[in-house]
């Protein structure tokens, strides 16, 4: 029997102005919308939904754990993740202890996606130096799954206090899930293989079938150390935006994506953000998943068929979107998105 793809939503909780008002949601708003957004993920059927953790004027998710919290109890069988923790600037025990909070609130759903961030402002915020930026997070996430997988720790670690045999709670009474995002380095991916932890590969720009040898290179390692193959667990994560109309959907998420990407292309000097690049990215060649649910179906389809992958994850909004868009996004991906590749 073929195994049913896993499909997911991200978001950040962006909180970017209004292209045509100039006005901008309040955080709060902001923050209770993701909820709404996660309950109807639930209602319609999606396996996965993340939070991801940033500290900066664009986005309102600095605490994935609470608003993920809220959720809990309004949902029923969706995963409830971070998307990512960024654990370099984090404490891996309270990542642990509000992670296993969160476990029990959910009946077992949580899950801590932990990355080194993309996004460095926490490490200043928290007071990490950036020329540590890997070790730190090698260091906190050996820790991390030392916290998991045992009542009592001891540690001693370069960044990290000196701990010997205290212990840390409360203890899950269903296995807490610990997933490595990565953006595409190779180090990050055998890290994730030699732990025997899933891999999220976050694709957002470019060819995805690129990103094969990456694949590739986690299933040799994953097998390598001697895990189990029926619990390989490899998602794909890319921007993305369903409208019942194909051609609408085009029109409307133009707007959104290009004013994310030249903030932070401004940042971080990349090029304008243009309509070609745009054109590019949403066909079959491309890391975009827009269009009506067939397109978008068919190049998950694609994706999955060259990949070999379990779980696909949507990031909506990007820039400023009306939050009835986001939510009718969520809507078609759970239902005829789901139903094209599932037949569910």
């Amino acid at each position: 029997m073929k195994e049913k793809l896993k499909l997911g939503i991200t978001t950040f909780a962006e909180v970017m102005p209004n292209p045509t008002t100039q006005k901008t949601i309040s955080y709060d708003e902001r923050i209770r919308q993701v909820v709404d957004e996660i309950v109807l993920a639930d209602q319609v059927g999606l396996d996965y939904f993340g939070v991801g953790e940033h500290h900066r004027k664009d986005f309102a998710a600095s605490a994935p754990h609470m608003i993920l919290a809220a959720a809990a109890p309004l949902t029923q069988q969706i995963k409830l993740a971070s998307a990512v923790t960024v654990l370099s600037s984090d404490d891996p025990v309270r990542v642990y202890q509000n992670f296993a909070t969160l476990n029990a609130l959910s009946h077992g759903r949580a899950e801590i996606m932990a990355g080194r961030g993309s996004f460095i402002e926490s490490f200043p915020l928290f007071g990490y130096d950036l020329e540590d930026y890997d070790e730190l997070f090698s260091e906190k996430l050996e820790m991390l799954i030392k916290i998991r997988d045992h009542e009592y720790l001891t540690h001693q670690g370069q960044f990290t206090p000196h701990i010997e045999h205290l212990g840390v709670y409360p203890r899950t009474e269903k296995p807490l899930s610990i997933s490595i995002g990565v953006g595409g380095t190779p180090a990050s991916v055998i890290r994730a293989a030699t732990y025997g932890l899933p891999l999220v590969l976050a694709i957002i720009g470019g060819n995805p079938l690129m990103f094969k040898p990456l694949i590739d290179l986690y299933k040799k390692h994953y097998i390598k150390h001697g895990h189990p193959i029926d619990q390989m667990m490899i998602s794909i994560h890319s921007h993305g935006y369903i409208d019942t109309n194909h051609e609408q959907a085009v029109k409307d998420y133009f707007p959104s994506m290009s004013q994310a990407m030249n903030i932070i292309g401004k940042e971080r000097g990349w090029s304008t953000y243009t309509k070609d690049t745009y054109d590019q990215s949403r066909s079959m060649q491309g890391a975009l998943y827009v269009g009506d649910p067939k397109y978008v179906a068919k190049k998950i389809k694609h994706l999955v068929e060259n990949l070999e992958i379990n779980r696909f994850v949507l990031h909506v909004p990007v820039g400023y979107m009306d939050h009835e868009k986001v939510l009718n996004t969520i809507h078609l991906l759970g239902t005829e998105v789901n139903h094209l590749l599932n037949g569910a």
